[in-house]
């Protein structure tokens, strides 16, 4: 049976152009996330993996949609071949049941790492430039008078902790932080 993996970083962002490509290679089941790619903690990955069976094919549109880094790419590639399934991405022309597609895969999965460190250190240094040009201030501060609001409230139970975050706009661990710290 060949099986498609689909992934996009956002909800916002479409898969036509995968879907496409996994149409035109008769694949028979198809996993779509729409989540980043930095963990495999993703839902629809978790249940490709536990719905392939021996013999299977599972069919990527490149490497980069499957795996983020060289371990989690080789460990995913690993739980495969342990089920005796093959991998195949397409962009790459990489079939792993052949021992130059194996090779090639571990060098295509170096080279896929390298690329996102490269992105995070653009990132990281267009962000350093912009604040020595005071372009770049971080997110804008919580008005103490609701921060001290909001979290009375939660500690009267007049709400919950994920009402007043999304009140805040602010992650759990910011917010058990600030709720801790008064």
């Amino acid at each position: 049976m060949k099986i498609g993996y689909i992934r996009v970083s956002t909800l916002e962002q479409n898969t036509i152009r995968q879907e496409l490509i996994m149409e035109n290679l008769d694949v028979t089941e198809l996993f779509i996330d729409k989540i980043s790619g930095k963990s495999t903690d993703r839902p629809e990955l978790k249940k490709m993996l536990n719905f392939v069976r021996k013999g299977d094919t599972v069919i990527v549109e490149s490497i980069s949609r499957f795996a983020r880094n060289t371990k989690d790419l080789l460990e995913l590639i690993e739980t495969l071949n342990h089920k005796e399934v093959a991998f195949v991405s397409e962009k790459e022309k990489i079939d792993t049941t052949t021992p130059t597609g194996r090779f090639m895969l571990t060098i295509f999965g170096a080279v896929a790492e390298l690329e996102r460190e490269y992105i995070l250190q653009r990132q990281r240094e267009g962000i350093e430039a912009a604040k020595q040009n005071g372009k770049y201030k971080g997110r804008k501060k919580i008005e103490m008078n609701e921060l001290n609001s909001v979290l009375d409230k939660v500690r009267n139970s007049q709400i919950t902790a994920t009402k007043a975050m999304k009140i805040l706009n602010i992650s759990k661990s910011t917010f058990y932080r600030r709720l801790n710290e008064k």
